[in-house]
């Protein structure tokens, strides 16, 4: 409609100009009508809802044109909105295609193992529990659990993360992974309908639509103004009928209506945050609302759990101590034998190293602190330096945290018979992460609960100088209100063990949320892979996204204060008034789309070597 509207303004005028007037005026009269017909309806549905908007303001304008014998004028007004209209209908459907194109991940068909054999089924019938047959080349319907057969798999799409992974039984796989070089069978976990990717765009489009801090002060300002523009264009047209001159000053009321009207500050905003949000969700980071998209970009201080966050969530034994006359076979039988009933993830790396361990009775576990419990009647103990004593073997304990290795004592009868080393190593990526946030002025912080001499070789290791040590769940939240007395805070854990924190901070990101919808659902930002460089990835594009937006409301409100006393006063005419709103408010969405823009998917890094397990 915009088009055919174009189109017989030209021809009117070109008529007019060659002598045809009536034929002229009637074809301009059609232009009106087809530029009108695409926000009129609008403005008049919003105003039976006793909604004022800028259509409005621009129906008024239109009409009164048409009363004063302007219908060229009139005409162009109807065009050059309709315009702005479709571009902004085309931007904010520009922003959201890239978002629903993650969907598309996701094959029609999956290949399903029934009792009379393979079956392909369309993918929104897979039920959770349904094994799944992936073929090399292939995608994964939905989220699962690798039951048989080892391949590696792409999923750079979801997670930002290039290097494909390596999966065998028991690993996890998300919906929409490209299978690489094996067969696979997978159990799963979700249903066809909703998987961990459908999560992601589900939630993202509901963060399109909930405002930040810009968005609301853009609607402060424009939800009053267009009232106030009309009352303003009321006293003008008044003005005239005071002093005798009513047809000059009814004209001038009719510019100054459109002149006043907030039609780039409207979508100044929107545009912008759809734009950054659908794009920070292709390189695997899911904002949860434009109000944290908003936060992100203003955070100067970033608080990392140590485990999983900063280490690469894979501990190992990697040194056993012992007292005199005990041999390393027999703490490490002890301390796997408690270590068995315990679901700290410390104790996967003890049961690495003695999966079989003898059966200990009477088993109690002291949160935080250890395990204790008997073995062939004897009382025996594992757990932290602070709850079990190192006894003559404190100069080794201190030894070891200080190398940045997580200390368990091992008593045996009241006695300290042995110390185990568990080093989970740093992320290969951790030091330069780091230092790329600070380069941009963010203060970054560690929560551990491991003890200050651990903390403090690890902060060192990776470049963090301001740590908290030996910080259980609730004092962590309080750490992190703490920090925001002070400065904007994001928290950044694995959003399942680290909820009281991530809750306190004003940005809470889960890390690795990748197949887990609670994880994704916890946070207010999720970072689909575990790539520690997507936070300063992240900060970098929402504070680019903050200017932008920022930048917008700026020339969107200079292009009232200026147009206004132009249109007042006579300088502008109507045409000349629409021409340059309408030119700004391409300018605003061609601005707002540039948050679109995000970074591809992130290089491969190169792979740590397994640490070296001390065995006896």
């Amino acid at each position: 409609m915009p088009i055919a509207a174009g189109f017989l303004l030209a021809v009117g005028y070109i008529l007019e100009w060659t002598g045809f007037d009536l034929a002229g005026t009637i074809i301009l009269a059609l232009s009106l009508v087809a530029g009108a017909s695409t926000f009129v309806p609008g403005a008049i549905r919003r105003l039976m809802r006793r909604r004022l908007g800028v259509g409005l303001l621009m129906t008024i304008a239109a009409l009164g044109a048409v009363l004063l014998g302007y219908i060229g004028e009139a005409a162009a007004l109807a065009f050059l909105f309709s315009i702005a209209e479709a571009l902004e209908d085309r931007a904010m459907d520009r922003a959201r295609h890239g978002l629903r194109s993650l969907l598309a991940l996701v094959p029609e068909t999956a290949t399903v193992s029934r009792l009379a054999g393979a079956v392909e089924v369309p993918t929104a019938d897979i039920q959770e529990l349904d094994i799944l047959l992936v073929k090399a080349g292939e995608r994964v319907a939905t989220d699962g659990i690798v039951t048989s057969g080892r391949s590696s798999i792409d999923a750079s799409a979801i997670t930002g993360e290039s290097i494909p992974v390596e999966v065998g039984p028991g690993d996890s796989v998300p919906a929409g992974a490209i299978n690489g070089g094996g067969s696979l069978q997978i159990e799963a976990t979700a249903n066809g309908r909703d998987n961990s990717l459908t999560t992601i765009v589900r939630l993202v489009e509901q963060a399109q639509a909930r405002k930040g801090e810009r968005a609301r002060l853009a609607d402060r300002i424009a939800r009053p103004l267009v009232p106030i523009v009309l009352v303003v264009a009321a006293l003008v047209a008044l003005f005239g009928l005071l002093i005798g001159d009513p047809l000059t000053w009814t004209e001038r009321a009719l510019v100054v209506l459109v002149a006043a009207s907030p039609c780039a500050l409207a979508i100044a905003v929107p545009v912008t945050v759809i734009s950054a949000i659908g794009a920070a969700s292709r390189f695997g980071v899911v904002i949860k609302s434009g109000e944290a998209f908003e936060q992100l970009g203003a955070v100067s201080t970033v608080a990392f759990d140590k485990t999983g966050t900063l280490t690469r969530n894979k501990p190992e034994v990697v040194a056993i101590e012992t007292a005199t006359g005990v041999e390393r076979s027999r703490v490490l039988e002890v301390a796997a034998a408690l270590e068995a009933h315990s679901t700290h993830p410390l104790a996967t790396a003890i049961l690495a190293e003695q999966p079989h361990p003898p059966l200990v009775a009477d088993v109690v576990e002291n949160p935080g602190h250890g395990i204790s419990g008997s073995l062939d009647g004897i009382t025996v103990r594992v757990g932290s330096p602070r709850w079990v004593s190192a006894g003559a073997l404190q100069n080794r304990c201190v030894a070891l945290e200080t190398d940045g290795m997580t200390v368990i004592v091992v008593e045996i009868d009241g006695t300290t018979a042995g110390l185990i080393g568990i080093r989970d190593e740093l992320k290969p990526e951790a030091a330069a992460s780091i230092a790329e946030l600070n380069a941009m002025g963010v203060t970054t912080i560690m929560l551990t609960g491991d003890n200050s001499r651990t903390a403090a070789a690890l902060a060192h290791q990776v470049g963090i100088t301001d740590y908290r040590a030996e910080q259980l769940p609730a004092n962590k939240a309080a750490a992190i209100e703490q920090l925001r007395s002070g400065t904007r805070t994001a928290m950044i854990g694995d959003g399942i063990n680290d909820a009281p924190a991530l809750a306190a901070a004003d940005v809470g990101i889960a890390m690795g949320a990748t197949g887990s919808a609670a994880a994704i659902e916890s946070a207010d930002v999720a970072f689909t892979g575990t790539d520690l460089r997507l936070i300063p990835q992240a900060v970098a594009h929402a504070r680019r996204g903050r200017r932008i937006m920022t930048g917008n409301i700026v020339l969107a409100l200079a292009i009232i204060i200026v147009l206004f006393p132009l249109a007042l006063f006579g300088v502008l005419g109507l045409a000349g008034v629409v021409l340059v709103h309408e030119i700004a408010e391409v300018i605003v969405i061609a601005n707002g789309l540039r948050a679109a823009r995000g970074r591809a998917v992130l290089p491969a890094l190169p792979q740590p070597d397994r640490a070296l397990v001390n065995t006896p």
